[in-house]
């Protein structure tokens, strides 16, 4: 008797690309639930992926740029094309970031295309500029080879988000469940990205200008982070004693408290940072870019007498960086390797006098700063508190390797400050999570979330800006309903304080305009969805009322303290709008 014949499998597209980022390794997606994603949706519960649903596209977005940032492995974000444009800005930061997200469009029908169909946008357009590869999956057949491109072209080089189009009528059409697989590559699970080794003869007279320099300096970019070299990058400012430094809007490196570890490079947020950069005769670039942030590699930032050396691990990166005396190809930790074993020959003297110099540098600006404000305090009369002072007060609050995430303006510039403080004073965070280089408003809610989701044992805070607060505060919800409880202290100013600051400087009548808000009660909004909610007026008051939000989170329940600050400008901000025609930072 045969054998009976069984029919093949068949499955919406949607299940097939569900299944295909399933067996890339995606365990979370994030989404706002529509009817374009529904067969998605089924493929991922049939995969039992965790969906997130989130109240808003923008919000999923930056969850799945969080997941990314904390995993350094691809995250998805799901969404109908109306929803699409909801989440450009999160693609947006996602780039700025290099975070790996891969953004999923449910579009309208192919079959009509260009004809006016049901929600038809041109997603795929609009994305490009924003991602290093978009795209519109026009084949059913070949969804696994379109996700098993866009993830490795979103994990290799210098990584970066991707965008995929599904058109409704492939992702309600069925095909064969084993659709594409029969070609190469076969295994298409994920795989460890390639890394550029450097060239020898590139490498040697590399090392050998930097061993002879007396004054080096190491940068540390997004490059580090993504390529997992920080580690690395830290034990070279050990061994050789060279002052390590984050570029500005830095991804977290280094442990604050680490002795190789100086600061941002940022002459504003961060003095001796200028100091240091104007006596080095060696500034080494690793994983970074000769952006906006690095003056493009110009004096009076980088001196004309400095060797500017930039190392990069992808071509993409080095295209960036042509201002650079010498650019070199490698991996970050590969190059970090290489200089180890140059000093582990002997032939390499650490620069001990020039490392001690840069720590009292440190250590006398710590000392001024704090001292300043307590001055500040002294003076009274102010009533709310410094938001400098409301930075570091909640840092110690926090135990070591619990979570830090800020957002906002001002909020973030003085919260940099404070994590630098904070850490010379031996303070350890298991992370730092916040804007990047866009400076994006509202990504500190779910930035928390996604340090929660993938920390859950560890305790995370957001200090958040109200303007920031009001940009992407309604995702605490998510809080609550997928029960990741955080604490949010919200620095609140009564207004859009950092742009306020800058009109008062640039118009001519010294005053601000369209910036103020309303006493806003941020705390009873806490209440109202079910969580714990504080008022603060005074520094006195603070100390007790963290206690008791970061209790009411160790027992489940998401926490906001409302605190009453003062408008004080940033380093940053009072640097960039000293002249009434000039409010940029360029």
């Amino acid at each position: 008797m045969s054998a009976k014949r069984q029919t093949p499998r068949r499955l919406r597209g949607g299940n097939l690309l569900a299944r295909a980022l399933h067996h890339k390794g995606v365990r979370h997606v994030f989404t706002l639930a529509g009817g374009f994603c529904n067969p998605a949706l089924e493929g991922f519960m049939e995969c039992q992926t965790a969906v997130v649903n989130c109240p808003h596209e923008q919000v999923a977005g930056h969850l799945a740029d969080g997941h990314a940032r904390i995993t350094r492995k691809p995250a998805v974000c799901l969404v109908g094309p109306e929803g699409f444009a909801n989440a450009v800005p999160a693609m947006m930061e996602a780039w700025g970031e290099r975070s790996p997200v891969i953004f999923v469009t449910g579009s309208s029908s192919l079959r009509r295309d260009g004809a006016g169909g049901f929600k038809e946008i041109d997603d795929v357009a609009i994305a490009a500029p924003l991602c290093k590869y978009s795209a519109r999956i026009t084949d059913g057949a070949r969804i696994g080879e379109f996700v098993d491109r866009a993830w490795k072209i979103a994990t290799g080089g210098y990584p970066g988000p991707v965008h995929l189009s599904l058109p409704v009528d492939i992702m309600f059409s069925s095909f064969d469940e084993q659709a594409g697989l029969d070609e190469r590559p076969f295994n298409r699970s994920d795989h460890k990205p390639p890394r550029a080794w450097p060239d020898p003869e590139a490498l040697e007279p590399l090392l050998d200008l930097i061993a002879a320099a007396e004054r080096p300096l190491l940068v540390g970019g997004h490059g580090v982070w993504w390529s997992g070299g920080e580690k690395k990058l830290e034990a070279v400012g050990a061994a050789l004693s060279v002052p390590v430094f984050n570029i500005p809007y830095h991804q977290k490196l280094l442990g604050e408290s680490s002795p190789a570890y100086f600061g941002l490079a940022d002459i504003h947020q961060y003095p001796p940072a200028a100091f240091a950069l104007r006596e080095s005769d060696a500034v080494i670039l690793v994983g970074g870019r000769l952006d906006n942030q690095m003056n493009f590699g110009n004096p009076p930032l980088f001196p004309a007498a400095a060797a500017l050396i930039c190392v990069n691990g992808s071509h993409e990166e080095l295209t960036h960086n042509r201002a650079a005396d010498h650019l070199l190809l490698s991996d970050p930790g590969a190059f970090a390797d290489e200089m180890l074993r140059r000093h582990a020959r002997g032939d390499w003297k650490p620069t001990g006098d020039w490392f001690e110099l840069n720590r009292q540098k440190r250590g006398a600006w710590v000392a001024d700063t704090v001292a300043d404000l307590q001055r500040d305090a002294e003076a009274g009369g102010h009533g709310k508190m410094h938001p400098l002072q409301l930075a570091i007060d909640v840092q110690e609050a926090m135990a070591d390797d619990d979570w830090l995430v800020f957002d906002g303006g001002n909020t973030h510039f003085w919260s940099e400050i404070a994590v630098n403080i904070a850490g010379w004073h031996g303070r350890r965070l298991g992370g730092i999570l916040h804007p990047g280089s866009f400076s994006l408003l509202g990504v500190g809610v779910p930035f928390a979330l996604a340090a929660k989701n993938t920390h859950p044992d560890s305790r995370v805070v957001l200090i958040s800006g109200d303007g920031a607060f009001l940009s992407g505060g309604l995702s605490i919800e998510t809080a609550f309903q997928e029960r990741w409880p955080i604490v949010v202290v919200i620095d609140n100013n009564g207004g859009l304080d950092c742009i306020s600051q800058q009109q008062e400087r640039l118009f001519a009548s010294a005053r601000h305009f369209a910036t103020d808000f309303r006493d806003i009660p941020f705390d009873k909004m806490a209440e109202g969805l079910g969580g714990h909610g504080e008022r603060v007026e005074t520094r006195a008051q603070l100390a007790p009322a963290l206690q008791r939000a970061l209790a009411a989170a160790g027992a489940g329940k998401p926490a906001c303290v409302n605190v009453k600050t003062r408008g004080v400008i940033s380093p940053i901000v009072l640097a960039t709008t000293n002249k009434r025609d000039k409010a940029s930072i360029e």
